[in-house]
């Protein structure tokens, strides 16, 4: 039989999903929690196989709370939650969780996801698993250095080449040959083009 923990803040997702979870002949929920603090209390308390964790809850929030019982030793956690945000999706895989899925799933994917848990694989919702591929295989922004960032910001502002060197106190050619590497690392052939890039990167 595997022991669930349900985590969550909302009753009504709570008492669905315990449903859903007791219908099954391996599957049983031992406890519920509404908050993060009190998941680490009833894992650490009565040591279910399962967490099943929410992730947006008052007070640690499910993130925290999974970092804190997996840093403990504690069972195993798979994050059940609404959001697949970039960030949510890392801060949950870094804290120690071993799955991932969203509550709009089937639900023979969330009970096969469990059971997955319990057995020590790691699972993670087909588009949550998509969308890390893709963001792992994106090409790498280009790098500038801090004197090419500072030029290309002067840029930004409308300065001329001979006014950003009076400003920096630099020569003029090596304010042009600072802006031929920028030019060259973002794919641009112009100072306009150059900043909207540099923007469109987060660079500026």
């Amino acid at each position: 039989m595997i022991r669930v923990l349900l985590v969550d803040d909302h009753p009504v997702v709570r008492a669905g999903i315990s449903g859903l979870l007791e219908g099954e002949p391996d599957l049983t929920v031992i406890a519920e929690a509404e908050s993060g603090e009190e998941a680490v209390e009833l894992a650490t308390r009565i040591s279910p196989d399962v967490v099943l964790m929410d992730l947006r809850m008052p007070g640690i929030g499910g993130v925290e709370a999974t970092r804190r019982v997996v840093a403990g030793g504690g069972p195993r956690v798979l994050v059940f939650t609404t959001y697949e945000d970039d960030d949510e999706i890392l801060s949950a895989i870094a804290a120690g969780a071993s799955g991932y899925l969203l509550k709009a799933a089937p639900s023979d994917e969330l009970i096969a996801g469990v059971r997955a848990v319990a057995a020590g694989q790691t699972v993670l919702a087909p588009s949550i698993a998509a969308h890390l591929v893709s963001r792992a295989n994106a090409p790498e922004a280009p790098r500038l250095t801090a004197r090419e960032a500072e030029i290309l910001a002067l840029v930004a502002e409308g300065l001329s080449n001979p006014e950003i060197a009076a400003r920096l106190v630099i020569g003029e050619s090596t304010v042009k040959t600072h802006l031929l590497h920028v030019f060259e690392k973002l794919e641009v052939g112009d100072r306009t083009r150059a900043v909207t890039r540099a923007m469109e990167l987060g660079l500026l």
